[in-house]
């Protein structure tokens, strides 16, 4: 069976995370989490251009083995830059897996309210990171799903069901 690569898109606190959990719980996927991965390859993260390179790198790096190894991948960031999705589509030619971009939006209001309440979470995203990606957001012109996750969980969970 060809690998699957699912490029997660979307600005912090719309709930890439909890689609990007419900979409490698349904392929078997390995998520691979640009949160975390920030915090195993930079230690005092200031989120510029090059650490965000970096991140996105390692991340690819990462997904490239698991998808050589035949399993399918799950990458849970932003792409807010069209050269770092442009990295991904490269990265799933390179490999044959297959690639599907879903980009996860929400209500704003909703999204600023997550970010405030999140407790025990990887993220350092606050809603003033919310409002830089929302004006940094390259346009998606790349073929993609979109997953509102602006309402109950459960309606997410059945929008994921119909896409994979």
């Amino acid at each position: 069976m060809t690998p699957r690569l699912v490029v997660q898109c979307g600005l912090p606190g719309v709930g890439k995370s909890t689609v990007a959990r419900a979409v490698a719980d349904r392929l078997g996927a390995e998520r691979i989490r640009s949160d975390a991965v920030r915090r195993e390859v930079v230690d005092d993260p200031t989120y510029s251009r090059a650490e965000r390179d970096r991140v996105y790198r390692a991340m690819l790096e990462r997904a490239r083995e698991a998808l050589a190894d035949g399993e399918s991948v799950v990458l849970d960031a932003t792409f807010e830059r069209r050269t770092h999705r442009d990295d991904a589509a490269e990265l799933a030619d390179e490999v044959g897996a297959d690639l599907r971009f879903v980009r996860v939006v929400c209500d704003s209001g909703v999204a600023r309210r997550r970010i405030r309440e999140r407790e025990d979470d990887p993220s350092d995203a606050d809603v003033s990171v919310y409002e830089n990606a929302r004006e940094r957001f390259e346009p998606l012109e790349r073929d993609h799903a979109t997953v509102d996750n602006s309402g109950a969980l459960a309606a997410t969970h059945r929008r994921v069901a119909e896409l994979f």
